[in-house]
């Protein structure tokens, strides 16, 4: 059973912080992937930062994590999805990745990217994520609504 849990809208101020946990959770997958840049992982997160898209995961009076919606017209990305490692393996991202999903389902469908070798794909897999295509780095998964998913593109090897 997780935690009890609580979103609250991420604010500008959030944006370091939210960096540091990105570092932290990402740095096994991209030292393993050999793509381990201290100053790129933080500033690619900072440049990004869309506070409107943006949610706290609250646990009690801590900040246990984030996860961002950021919508587009025929799709919505699920972005920026971390946990601080004392919250991982208890459900809390099940949980609310299934929220996520449930509170902002329509038409279009959801998609996110994951490093190749990541654990976290079994949980998005768990979720009704399926695999769309992939790279040499990421892998890019797909979750269907309520209607029929058209592949967004294809690559050739």
């Amino acid at each position: 059973m997780p935690p009890v849990w609580s979103l609250r809208q991420s604010l500008p101020s959030d944006a370091s912080w939210i960096a540091e946990l990105r570092a932290q959770v990402m740095r096994p997958d991209l030292e393993r992937l050999g793509r381990w840049d201290p100053v790129r992982v933080r500033q690619r997160f900072l440049t990004g930062f869309h506070p409107a898209h943006t949610f706290v995961i609250d646990v009690g009076a801590s900040a246990a994590g984030v996860i961002a919606v950021r919508p587009e017209s025929d799709e919505q990305w699920i972005e920026h999805f971390y946990l601080a490692p004392e919250y991982q393996g208890q459900g809390l991202g099940s949980a609310v990745l299934r929220h996520v999903l449930e509170a902002k389902r329509d038409h279009r469908p959801f998609r996110l990217t994951v490093l190749q070798g990541s654990p976290a794909r079994r949980l998005y897999e768990r979720t009704g994520f399926v695999h769309e295509h992939e790279d040499s780095i990421d892998v890019f998964l797909v979750a269907e609504t309520d209607r029929k998913v058209v592949p967004r593109r294809t690559r050739s090897r």
